[in-house]
């Protein structure tokens, strides 16, 4: 057996021993080795991509919804580089990954020889751990090597609080294709088992115990873990609870679903600072939010991760991997006035949105009301994302998530691929039409891959509709080049050049029969932007009319 041939098969049996159980490849000739390895393991589920960005993407997605390692794997070269943004986003937002790119033996290095660049290090700090693995070699050892190595990088992609993106340079001498012998100087074949070397699971952290107080308030952001668990503490101790929409948290009677414009309104936010604030994962969608945290007196971030602890405010008082949020005696009143303000402000929020017509908060909030339970939505980063915080009512029996670890807009159709393909139910995506067009190679799918129950449904205002919400659009002039980007596609034809079953929507009433279907399918519905900004303009002035009026009693 050639060398290639025998790293390869000896890499991919064990990574499955460790429990992997989906492969992403794109396609390449100095990868041949591990494709190959691959296609013969029916113990994974194989995924074939065109181009190396959407397949990175949809192994992120793969690997957020279902929470295990998945790896990814390209030839050598520029390929290599367009793991990247993906590598960035996942160590970002703590996805695990295996990213396995073939490389030139180091004889070609730096030659000149074809689809050869410097892959040491390729991706940077963004990883957890980097090994060049080196040529294989028939010779004794080899096979111990390589299935530690393997065990290795996959424990430390899965993290014990800090899982991440793991990079492995393999380098492969030809030939790359099995020669038709089997014979190798040691066993390759261990039987059956499981890994080459097991990890122990570490005992549950010691949690940091709080003070009883009644006056306390639970902020949940992207990425949090144990949620449930400390949604019921807040409950049993009477504390309103802040969730974005990715948080996973705004169920329930304790959800304060409009607090974006209960702390944008100076009245509330100032008379209603708490004694302790406990913050789980990390917030950053909300500008009245972070400002109140920023004047939290006691602020306790539970992370994980004592090396990686989020804190955008830099207001943190206290890090703990867990906190004990004890049950407080005393009145209800906190409570009580967190819920009495959010109620109303939620109802004139509603009455504004039922008279905007197809606006684009009015979507997102009936795009959630309309979803079935055990429904995933995966929303897009910049302005979707957004309008579910400051438009989504609380609800139960859903799944939300979103590439905010960099917040970038590329790479959404295929992260929501792989996210529907991990999830085991009906999966949807809110995304804007230039996260759309900048993945739009998501939408290839070859005939024998596995296909996704996914409807996208795509918000299109012909351009970037946040910057109108942002000080950019007071420049009027270069505005509407150079932030509105303007693209007049039309979407259908996007859709059609894949075959993808496409609807398109006039009035949101007709949003809940466009839904329907099976497999990938798009949706779109067309708004205005600059409608937009007055929809905005409105709910900010509405709600906080309706908080104010409550606080005069």
């Amino acid at each position: 057996m050639n060398p290639a041939t025998a790293l390869a098969t000896v890499l991919v049996d064990e990574l499955v021993r460790c429990g992997l159980t989906d492969v992403v490849l794109a396609p390449g000739s100095r990868s041949a080795p591990l494709a190959l390895a691959l296609h013969a393991e029916s113990r994974v589920r194989l995924h074939v991509r065109v181009d190396e960005r959407s397949a990175s993407y949809l192994a992120l997605g793969l690997a957020k919804r279902s929470e295990r390692p998945v790896a990814l794997i390209c030839s050598s070269g520029t390929a290599t580089a367009n793991f990247h943004p993906a590598v960035i986003e996942a160590s970002e937002s703590g996805v695990p990954l295996l990213v396995l790119t073939a490389d030139r033996p180091p004889e070609l290095r730096g030659t000149g020889a074809n689809q050869t660049i410097d892959q040491m290090k390729l991706y940077g700090t963004a990883t957890r751990w980097f090994a060049e693995v080196g040529v294989p070699e028939d010779r004794p050892g080899q096979v111990a090597y390589w299935r530690s190595l393997a065990c290795r990088a996959y424990q430390r992609a899965a993290g014990a609080g800090n899982p991440g993106p793991v990079h492995l340079n393999l380098a492969f001498r030809e030939p790359l294709i099995p020669d038709g012998d089997t014979g190798w100087c040691e066993p390759l074949d261990l039987g059956a088992g499981g890994p080459w070397v097991r990890t122990r699971v570490a005992p549950p952290p010691i949690a940091l115990h709080i003070p009883p107080t009644r006056r306390g308030v639970l902020v949940v952001g992207d990425g949090a873990a144990n949620v449930r668990r400390y949604v019921a503490a807040a409950g049993m101790a009477g504390w309103p609870v802040l969730s974005e929409p990715n948080g996973g948290a705004r169920y329930g009677d304790h959800a304060i679903s409009a607090y974006h414009y209960l702390l944008g309104t100076p009245e509330f936010a100032d008379a209603h600072r708490p004694d302790v604030v406990v913050t789980l994962g990390r917030p950053g969608l909300s500008r009245p939010l972070l400002s109140w945290l920023r004047r939290a007196g006691e602020h306790i971030v539970v992370s994980p991760d004592l090396d990686r602890w989020p804190d955008p405010t830099r207001s943190a008082t206290q890090v703990a991997q867990a906190v004990e949020i004890p049950v407080a005696s005393g009145d209800d009143s906190w409570l009580h006035a967190w819920r009495q303000a959010d109620l109303a402000a939620r109802a004139a929020m509603d009455e504004v949105l039922d008279l905007s017509g197809t606006s684009e908060p009015r979507l997102a909030r009936d795009l959630v009301d309309a979803l079935p339970n055990g429904a995933l939505l995966f929303c897009g980063s910049s302005m979707p994302i957004r309008d579910l915080d400051q438009a989504m009512r609380p609800r139960r029996g859903i799944r939300l998530m979103a590439n905010r670890g960099a917040s970038g807009i590329d790479g959404l159709v295929s992260t929501a691929m792989g996210a529907a393909l991990a999830h085991n139910g009906p999966s949807y995506a809110l995304l804007g039409d230039l996260s759309f067009l900048h993945d739009q190679n998501g939408l290839i799918l070859g005939p024998r891959e596995p296909r996704p129950d996914l409807c996208i449904v795509v918000v299109n205002n012909d351009g970037g509709g946040i910057f109108s919400l942002l000080p950019q659009s007071a420049v009027r002039d270069p505005f509407e080049r150079v932030f509105g980007t303007p693209h007049g596609v039309d979407l259908a034809y996007v859709a059609a050049a894949t075959g993808t079953p496409y609807t398109l929507v006039g009035d949101v009433g007709e949003l809940p029969k466009a839904l329907r279907g099976e497999g990938p399918r798009v949706v779109e519905v067309r708004t205005d932007r600059e409608e937009n900004v007055l929809v905005h303009a409105r709910l900010r002035d509405a709600a906080q009319d309706a908080v104010r009026a409550y606080l005069a009693g």
